[in-house]
């Protein structure tokens, strides 16, 4: 492979750069050497301290050399040789560390500096040209082994220049050269993406669907980082991980234990797989927070109890045991179960174990996670079943969208057998990979692999200075008689047997204890009640932000601010939410953010309280939506348009509303699977929703938020499901009286009539159910 040296410069910090005596001048000889001979680029510091910062904002680093007799030469410098040593090896494992220094200053080098460097070179006893050779190949080895299995065999590859008679069409780009546009978009990607843009022909870069050569070397790997026996990367997103997971287990008539929390893929998968459906029901705070399922519904009597009521299920079928469940950790607002306690109630009744772990696939690179994921190491019992792990390596990690991993590891007593569950691999597999994509995955994973540790402590540590920045604006506010937003979080924390202000405490804390976020029923900050004992906790970087409205117990206070019309404004300044629920959005603070993002984030909701605060026109505050709708909106100031928003809120009861559609399990009439033939064989109809008391839909209503399914297709809109019929229509009656705030609800279409929006369902026609 060739590698361009160039690119990866070489750190050396030293105070001798410029020093007119022979070290300083060896040092000039060392540089020029480095950079004439050796084809390197060197990277100078004259200090520790700037050396340090230097190697944490750069990652491009191909080896640090330190003067470890700076400190007798600058008279300045704080910072201990052997700290810095110290603190460059605890966030990267392999980056080559060589000291440079005296002869005799060797003997008083401590024993743990010696333990994490590669080398010691004397700066005079040698030759330049050994002591600048000597950098460069232990820079060169390091850089080489950045590449993991399947990219660097791409890389490689790639740079063969050979001439390609095979698919795709562009033939390594040079197919976009004969268009303007395409010579445009070449531009904006430039070569290398071409070139790598390669075809199943190639066989140095093996079968992904095979899973031969250097694809099941990257997937081996992979396996063993994430914890699995096996990994499978799959290129078209988590949707279609769990379609290959529940098409290779479950067959028709098949019965599955699903979380009614879960990702819409998953209800297609009991479409494909034509299985019976029964329904974990997870628990909801008074400001509408989806909770975990309460642990007693994955107990054997329970689930039995709910196989026995359902009427689609035929008697004959009711004994047989559960073929695969499916629970989602953690979920969209951050929480995370404690899966060993979950596993050991589920697998006395449930064949295989799925855990859709899409926005999760960071946790096994953190203490603070411990237990709380799929592929935990500590619940390996005498008798435990397979486990099946959704990630969605491109959502929190940093592999490119729709690249996914798919993680299996077999039961004690029943192995996943590769060959056959390849099969169902193959079946929604392409046949033409996108192979960038791939080396996104096997990527991902070497970066984990080398530092995963100290990303996501970074990362929690970046989280946790938000949230406390946040909660000290808001104290700070409050006691000028003022507001601002605040975080759902711990607000009092057990530090050093003191009851102390989760803003007070010191962040390594917070992001080191476990206990500091898993829920409690003593200090009930979460809103669930009868919370069981260490059994889930909130993910620190999953940052939900509450806007005023509702008091510590969930009741609508006079004023109020809806949260989607703070995300609106945001939108409008450049910063997009994750998710927007009526008092409530979430943010997720990824590997990719950083604190200038962070200060944008508090620059634009103290601007927002600045122009509610004075009531600032609309056209000024949200100029889009007054502009869109000058008849419903002229004149009206943003305190007082958040105000109407509430109180129609308050006065509709729309919260209440949705807490109890979304406790309800709808009759079914019929299994999802065959809801869907119906539509297939064009057995439906659209209904408006006035007229759709009594009938069937037959696809999935999803209602954004929160982005559950609040009716599956074959279920019944009849008494029991009245709720679900009234917060729709309250949802419709809000669209109309407050025009520019359509939420989005799967399932549903409108029809404009007379200046209104009507909803209407895809109903199974009446001769078809």
């Amino acid at each position: 492979m060739k590698i361009d040296k160039r690119d990866w410069p070489v750190l050396i910090i030293s105070a001798q750069f410029d020093a007119p005596n022979d070290e300083g001048f060896r040092l000039r000889e060392l540089v020029d050497n480095l950079e004439e001979v050796q084809d390197l680029t060197v990277q100078p510091s004259y200090s520790y301290e700037d050396g340090l910062e230097i190697f944490m904002s750069q990652a491009d680093l191909g080896a640090v050399i330190v003067d470890w007799d700076l400190p007798a030469e600058v008279a300045g410098e704080e910072m201990d040789p052997e700290d810095f040593v110290i603190a460059v090896r605890s966030r990267n494992k392999h980056i080559p560390i060589i000291l440079l220094t005296e002869r005799l200053a060797a003997a008083n080098i401590p024993t743990k500096v010696l333990e994490v460097i590669d080398d010691a070179l004397w700066k005079t006893s040698d030759t330049i040209d050994f002591l600048a050779g000597r950098i460069e190949v232990f820079a060169s080895k390091y850089i080489e082994g950045i590449y993991p299995p399947f990219f660097g065999e791409l890389v490689e590859y790639a740079q063969e220049y050979k001439y390609a008679w095979h698919t795709p069409g562009h033939m390594g780009g040079q197919g976009f050269l004969h268009s303007p546009a395409g010579v445009a978009m070449h531009k904006f990607y430039g070569e290398n993406v071409f070139r790598a843009d390669l075809s199943i022909s190639v066989p140095e870069l093996g079968s992904l669907l095979d899973h031969t050569g250097v694809v099941r070397d990257a997937e081996d790997n992979s396996a063993h980082v994430f914890g699995a026996d096996d990994t499978y990367y799959v290129l078209n997103g988590t949707s279609n991980v769990n379609q290959i997971i529940w098409r290779s287990q479950l067959v028709e008539d098949e019965i599955a234990f699903v979380d009614r929390n879960c990702h819409k893929s998953l209800n297609y998968a009991m479409v494909i797989t034509n299985a019976y459906p029964v329904y974990m029901v997870p628990r909801r705070n008074k400001r509408g927070t989806i909770g975990p399922c309460r642990l007693s519904e994955f107990s054997k009597d329970l689930i039995q109890k709910k196989i026995s009521d359902d009427p689609l299920i035929p008697d004959d079928k009711k004994s047989q045991k559960v073929k695969m469940s499916a629970l989602t950790n953690s979920t969209y607002d951050g929480i995370c179960y404690n899966v060993v306690t979950i596993k050991q109630e589920l697998e006395q009744s449930v064949e295989n174990l799925h855990f859709d772990e899409a926005w999760y696939a960071y946790a096994r690179f953190h203490p603070i996670y411990e237990n709380h994921y799929g592929m935990a190491d500590k619940d390996r019992t005498e008798k435990y079943p397979p486990i099946f792990v959704s990630h969605s390596t491109h959502k929190l990690l940093t592999a490119f969208s729709q690249a996914s991993m798919l993680h299996i590891r077999s039961g004690s007593e029943v192995s996943i057998n590769r060959d056959e569950f390849n099969e169902s691999y193959m079946m929604h597999g392409s046949t033409s990979p996108q192979y960038s994509m791939i080396a996104s995955l096997d990527v991902a994973t070497k970066m984990m692999d080398d530092n995963g540790y100290i990303l996501l402590n970074d990362n929690i540590l970046e989280a946790i200075r938000l949230r406390q920045k946040v909660t000290r604006i808001a104290r700070e506010k409050k006691g000028e008689g003022s507001w601002f937003f605040e975080m759902w979080q711990p607000r009092i924390v057990d530090y050093k047997g003191a009851k102390t202000p989760f803003e007070d405490v010191p962040e390594e804390y917070l992001a080191e204890n476990q206990s500091v976020w898993v829920f409690d029923s003593k200090d009930n900050w979460h809103g669930f009640e009868d919370m069981e004992e260490d059994y889930a906790m909130l993910d620190p970087i999953k940052l939900t932000f509450m806007t005023p409205g509702l008091d510590e117990h969930g009741n609508m206070q006079d004023d109020g601010i809806p949260a989607s019309i703070v995300t609106d404004y945001l939108i409008n300044h450049g910063i997009v939410c994750e998710k927007t629920d009526y008092y409530s959005f979430l943010l997720l603070n990824s590997l990719g953010t950083t604190k200038a993002k962070q200060c944008s984030l508090l620059t634009a909701l103290l601007h927002f309280k600045e122009l509610y605060d004075r009531n600032a026109r609309l056209d000024e505050a949200l100029p889009e939506l007054a502009k869109s709708y000058p008849e419903t909106y002229r004149g009206v100031g943003l305190h007082d348009h958040c105000r109407a928003i509430h109180q129609y809120f308050k006065e509709h009861s729309i919260l209440d509303k949705m807490q109890a559609a979304f406790q309800i399990i709808p009759d079914p009439v019929m299994k999802p699977s065959d809801a869907y033939h119906a539509v297939v064989r064009k057995q439906v109809e659209f209904v408006e929703l006035d007229d759709a008391v009594d009938r069937v839909p037959a696809v999935m209503v999803v209602p954004y938020p929160p982005g559950i399914p609040i009716m599956m297709g074959g279920e019944a809109m009849n008494d029991k499901a009245r709720p679900i019929f009234e917060y729709l229509q309250t949802r419709q009656n809000f669209e109309n009286e407050f025009p520019g705030y359509s939420g989005d609800i799967h399932g549903v279409e409108r029809d404009q009539r007379d200046g209104k929006s009507f909803f209407r369902l895809m109903c199974i026609k009446k001769d078809a159910v």
